[in-house]
């Protein structure tokens, strides 16, 4: 990072955390944090101060990638740091093209990283760091035979945990349609995910003028908690005969506020939903639109539902290899959405997710993986 860059805090003593943005720039650049920077998309460093949390998750991110591209290196044909900032290897030379999609950023929340009782704690070792090292481990091992019949690319995607799926929607188009994918997601060693639900994202706004407590009417937040109980109830009546959750239409209320400035009163809700695959983001938007006609609604997050076929070369292979590991084969389907739901409209090619660790302990306070499970998904 150059000396420019380390300087962009001098002579401001904007606290964050309790802490000068100056010192938590200068310390950035002595422990190197920033100092593969250059390897990376450039980054808009005119931010203002209350973004300087998210520029440092940025630069963490960024030495995430650089530490993965430095160990696959040692291994591959070719590795690098993509313009999406995400870590990227090409293994062997074969007709074969499998791509292993996986995400290296993580959601919030520091859990201190150790090994207890054999397993591994800490944030992404389930979601989704320990399924892309256990693709990265496996690809290590390839006998030059086997990279003389297959190419396998190694992504590991920035944003996957953001609606951006920035790092997988760079993927679509920068690199040749696979034969093969398998999307780095915890499945447990012994399961194939085939399919995740969609994702439509609803902010709902409410404004009218104030006017006294004591006076008739309801106010915008009243109007909010209003127009929360009609989706609710428009779920539910789609849900009547849908039997399992993966038919079914998923809503959650993400986030509601309000404010009062003397004159006008507004309210604000997050929706979120998760679709089946009979439901579309766009079908779902005109009959919410239809359903609140003088509501201001607006939409993000748009993702289809996706379920790949049970029986393709990829599951039948994938199926011998956890029977040698003394495993019986599953499959599951997912009510979440991942990186998958991204590249299937674009990469239409047998697909499986796939990777150690159960999905139920990610995010959560006590995310870990079983180290025998992550060296039984190595081996498979």
């Amino acid at each position: 990072m150059g000396s420019d860059r380390c300087g962009i805090a001098q002579d401001v003593n904007h606290p964050i955390a309790g802490v000068p943005a100056a010192k938590i720039t200068a310390e950035w650049c002595q422990e190197g944090i920033a100092s593969s920077f250059d390897c990376t998309p450039e980054l808009n460093l005119t931010i203002p101060w209350q973004n300087l949390p998210e520029l440092h998750e940025k630069l963490l991110q960024a030495e995430v990638a650089n530490y993965l591209v430095s160990q696959m290196k040692t291994f591959a044909d070719e590795a690098f740091v993509d313009a999406s900032g995400s870590a990227v290897a090409r293994v062997g030379h074969g007709p074969l093209h499998i791509i292993f999609l996986g995400h290296i950023d993580t959601v919030p929340g520091d859990i201190p990283v150790r090994i207890k009782d054999s397993k591994l704690y800490g944030r992404g070792s389930v979601d989704a760091k320990g399924p892309f090292c256990t693709a990265v481990a496996a690809a290590s091992r390839l006998s030059d035979e086997v990279k003389s019949k297959l190419t396998l690319t190694l992504i590991g995607a920035t944003e996957e945990e953001a609606a951006s799926s920035k790092g997988a929607r760079h993927a679509v188009t920068a690199y040749p349609k696979p034969d093969l994918l398998i999307i780095g997601e915890p499945s447990n060693w012994d399961a194939l995910t085939l399919g995740y639900k969609g994702r439509l994202m609803v902010k709902a706004q409410v404004e009218k003028d104030h006017f006294h407590s004591a006076g008739e009417g309801t106010t915008a937040a009243e109007d909010t908690v209003n127009i929360w109980n009609s989706l609710k109830q428009h779920s539910e009546n789609y849900n009547r005969d849908k039997q399992g959750v993966f038919d079914q239409l998923q809503i959650a209320l993400q986030g509601v506020s309000s404010t009062l400035d003397g004159f006008k009163q507004k309210a604000e809700a997050t929706i979120g939903y998760r679709l089946p695959l009979a439901v579309t983001p766009g079908g779902l938007e005109q009959e919410l639109q239809m359903l609140l006609p003088n509501v201001s609604l607006s939409f993000f997050g748009r993702e289809i539902a996706y379920r790949s076929e049970k029986d393709t070369a990829l599951t039948r292979a994938l199926r011998v290899a956890i029977r040698e590991q003394g495993g019986t084969p599953r499959f599951k389907v997912k009510t979440g959405t991942a990186d998958m739901n991204v590249v299937a409209p674009f990469w239409d090619v047998p697909m499986v997710a796939y990777g150690p660790g159960d999905s139920a302990l990610g995010h959560t306070p006590n995310e870990h993986v079983e180290l025998a499970e992550y060296e039984k998904a190595v081996a498979v």
